[in-house]
């Protein structure tokens, strides 16, 4: 019983979150998919687990590597005047894969660190479009250990 009990929890801790992404929640969209620039160039995808809270993954590419984030966000609706406008803010974490060259002589490094972010997001009414403009302030502890305020930017998702 008990080990029934590890199986059928998960599940219906599943079955709860798929019937909750089914539905449009309080921005208008569960789930969006896109890039986001400058800053490097990333792909984004955002999922609410909320009507107030969603999830936002991050990779970033430059021409040294690449970068991983998460991000967790709280999402305000406090612009009652401007249908499909919020704001957000959120903690994260980044994880980032370099190769530096002095010369011909290359190395590569691996960075760790903390994020945040704050944001304007806006879903259109009519079309599966929402975009979103914010600043991503990072941290990186382990690494190059220093903060990193350029992150963030434009962001163009499609919804669904």
């Amino acid at each position: 019983m008990k080990n029934a009990l590890w199986f059928i929890i998960p599940l219906f801790f599943a079955a709860r979150l798929n019937a909750q992404s089914d539905s449009t929640l309080g921005s208008g969209y569960s789930q969006a998919i896109g890039v986001k620039f400058p800053g490097g160039l990333s792909l984004t995808y955002k999922k609410f687990v909320t009507d107030t809270h969603s999830i936002e993954g991050l990779l970033t590419s430059s021409n040294k590597g690449f970068r991983v984030a998460g991000l967790y966000e709280f999402n305000f609706y406090s612009f009652s005047s401007v249908d499909g406008l919020a704001w957000f803010v959120g903690p994260g974490a980044h994880i980032g894969f370099w190769r530096d060259s002095i010369g011909k002589h290359y190395s590569s490094r691996a960075d760790l660190g903390l994020d945040g972010i704050i944001g304007l997001d806006y879903k259109f009414k009519d079309i599966p479009i929402a975009v979103s403009i914010d600043w991503q302030p990072s941290l990186t502890l382990v690494g190059t250990a220093s903060p990193h305020p350029t992150y963030g930017g434009l962001a163009v998702r499609y919804t669904f």
